[in-house]
């Protein structure tokens, strides 16, 4: 039996509770109760089709992220992102990651390794948008504390991520990669996915398409920001847009850390404590993290539930299972 899943499970479960042990405890939950009662409805809808343009926004991302590797329509990516956010809110550890690039790897024949590339490179432009979001909207508000060395540790972490993303794009140019390269011969398995690997990773060495990916991570993180701004109105919490963002970006920084189900805990900690930051009112913050949380998972499982009807679990290409050292199914234009 693999011991490593069933750790990184009981971890993130821990991580949950302990957050949602900090969460609760001396919070009003009679006043969050009757703020949540009072929700306008109609906000709180318009946050649900904004949290959709954002999945869209998302979707398109990376399917610009995958062009130059293979020519998949935007449809089917729609779907395979929305089961991975629908794996994510059932699954620790946001492994749902690794069912939309099974999904892809097995409708479309591209090889997974090289869809985890895209996945990885995709996950950095997210970070470095939000420390950016998280940066501009500190020195706007003047917030600091906890919350600023958090948002300064996501800038360093995205820094340490870009330098790796920047050697593994030029990893065949390293000095010493011969002796490397003799070693691993042995492997052969181990060399092809590292090729596909790389060559899903080495999409952002192309200018076109990192700009088309950061001018979709821009419009979703625009749509994320007003949905947390509508929601917020549904409750009677007026936020700013600096406010909404920082808010954002906080959680999206906090899903980092490794937790149960749909960051269970540690979403609506960072929610919680960052409205309370910018100045929001204990009850009305807990209830603010608690609607938007809410919201998330509504949309991503009836939006995957649909993706899931329509695509089901099995699909007809196996040539996935074994890595194409190309990584590609056909290359475009």
């Amino acid at each position: 039996m693999r011991t490593g899943p069933i750790l990184r499970a009981l971890v993130g479960a821990v991580i949950s509770i302990a957050a949602l042990w900090f969460v609760l405890s001396g919070s009003d939950l009679a006043k969050t109760g009757d703020i949540l009662r009072s929700a306008d409805l109609r906000w709180v809808a318009f946050g649900f089709v904004l949290l959709a343009l954002d999945l869209v926004f998302r979707a398109f991302r990376w399917q610009r992220l995958l062009r130059p590797i293979a020519v998949v329509a935007y449809r089917p990516m729609l779907g395979y992102l929305l089961i991975g956010y629908l794996a994510n809110n059932v699954l620790p550890a946001r492994l749902g990651e690794l069912v939309r690039v099974h999904y892809l790897g097995d409708r479309e024949g591209i090889s997974r390794a090289s869809a985890l590339g895209t996945v990885v490179v995709e996950r950095i432009v997210d970070l470095v948008a939000v420390v950016g979001i998280a940066t501009v909207a500190l020195f706007v508000l003047s917030v600091r504390g906890v919350v600023a060395n958090a948002v300064f540790v996501g800038a360093a972490v995205a820094v340490a991520f870009l330098v790796v993303l920047g050697l593994a794009i030029v990893a065949h140019r390293l000095p010493g990669l011969d002796r490397i390269r003799a070693i691993a011969e042995r492997y052969p398995r181990i060399i092809d996915l590292a090729r596909s690997l790389q060559g899903g990773l080495a999409v952002a060495a192309r200018p076109r398409t990192l700009g088309e990916a950061a001018i979709a991570t821009g419009l979703s993180w625009m749509m994320a920001v007003l949905a947390f701004a509508a929601v917020g109105q549904a409750i009677g919490v007026q936020l700013s847009i600096g406010q909404a963002a920082l808010i954002a970006s906080g959680v999206a920084l906090a899903s980092a850390v490794p937790a149960g189900p749909s960051n269970l805990g540690t979403f609506d900690l960072a929610a919680q404590e960052i409205a309370k930051a910018v100045g929001v009112e204990p009850a009305s913050a807990l209830a603010l993290a608690i609607l938007v949380h809410g919201s998330i998972l509504v949309v991503t499982s009836i939006g995957g539930a649909i993706a899931f009807a329509r695509l089901g679990w099995r699909g007809g290409s196996e040539s996935s299972e074994a890595p194409d050292p190309s990584g590609a199914r056909g290359p475009a234009a």
